[in-house]
């Protein structure tokens, strides 16, 4: 790509998109084209399709998706895959309108099938059921992928998708309704910390920053709600030296930090990887028990961890197979997960509203 090459980065706010941006300017690129939600709205079909026909965009990578964790994804299914559905059917019909020919659609690893081999390979797509939790979203990200294929082969453009394991870092979603296992712990150690360290003021900040934390997790951090919702203080106040996790901590998980996932994003569009579909990992993975030690580790907080075998595991294990992005020359730059769950965490921390 030339330095000045007109790049539209579909999503530019969310944590992909705002780390594409990132890498993107650290390489010198200087023609970066973003809209917010209020200036595009990625569902009007007629307003996708006007504004990509207006700036004409030599590159485009779609970011923007509907996501969420176990919960999000199987409670709003018919949000997720319509609202996912729509807007990458937009972006991609459009930009073959507009004559763009070179594109970068991200999916996820959720497109494979639940019980998959490991690692997992890019063949395996389509050859078993998929996980019932996330079902929707995953049927979406398959369709994004063959709609790229069949766009290639029929009209012959350029257009790549990259499927990344489970990603985390700066600008990640931290509500606890709707958030990853990953940045949910995160958020959930550093509550429990506070809350051991009678820290009620920070625990306001939190809440502020990140959105309401549940009342179980308020009693456990020793709060409570005064008649206005203020937390505060319980009578007797005392915080659970427990942490509660969903699930029972065995199902395996790979996690790249996001700034990698955006490097490899640049990297196919500076290499001319431009057909296919590409894992995009680590190619190592931890349980979830190990996730929490190493999350307890990074942020400070010595409590005990309680795994809740009521709530879903969701798929047992999700180990990709990263050899073809390694055989074209990328690997992750970030040296280990504690590493990267230290950088998040710092992230973390400097957002919060004081």
């Amino acid at each position: 790509m030339l330095k000045d090459a007109k790049i539209y980065i579909a999503g530019h706010r969310g944590m992909v998109g705002s780390a594409i941006v990132r890498n993107l300017r650290e390489k010198g690129y200087v023609n970066l084209i973003t809209r917010t939600h209020a200036e595009l709205d990625l569902l009007d079909q007629a307003a996708v399709f006007a504004f990509l026909r207006e700036v004409k965009p030599e590159y485009i990578f779609i970011a923007a998706a509907k996501v969420g964790g176990i919960h999000a994804n199987n409670v709003y299914r018919g949000q997720f895959v319509y609202e996912n559905l729509t807007m990458q059917n937009n972006l991609l019909h459009g930009a073959y309108l507009a004559g763009v020919e070179r594109l970068c659609f991200l999916g996820s690893s959720c497109i494979y099938p639940r019980d998959c081999a490991q690692p997992i390979k890019e063949e395996y797509l389509l050859t078993g059921p998929l996980e019932q939790t996330n079902e929707p979203y995953a049927i979406a990200k398959i369709a994004g992928i063959k709609m790229c294929e069949s766009y290639n082969r029929q009209y012959h453009t350029r257009y790549v998708s990259a499927m990344p394991t489970n990603l985390y870092g700066p600008n990640d979603n931290y509500d606890l309704k709707t958030s990853h296992v990953l940045p949910a712990l995160i958020r959930k150690v550093h509550l429990a910390k506070l809350g051991m360290a009678g820290d009620i003021a920070a625990i306001v900040r939190d809440e502020k920053t990140y959105g309401v934390i549940p009342d179980e997790i308020l009693h456990k951090l020793g709060c409570e709600r005064d008649d206005q919702q203020n937390i505060e203080a319980s009578d007797n106040y005392k915080a659970e030296l427990q942490l509660s996790v969903w699930g029972t901590g065995t199902p395996m998980r790979e996690f790249l930090y996001v700034d990698d996932m955006a490097d490899a994003c640049v990297f196919m569009m500076e290499n001319d990887i431009d057909e296919g579909f590409f894992n995009i990992g680590t190619g190592t993975d931890v349980t979830i028990r190990q996730l929490v030690a190493a999350i307890m580790e990074v942020v400070g907080f010595k409590g005990e961890i309680v795994f809740d075998a009521t709530k879903p595991d969701g798929t047992p294990r999700k180990l990709l197979d990263v050899s073809l992005m390694a055989q074209r020359g990328w690997r992750a730059k970030t040296p280990s997960l504690e590493r990267g769950i230290a950088l998040a965490y710092d992230s973390f921390q400097r957002a919060v509203i004081q």
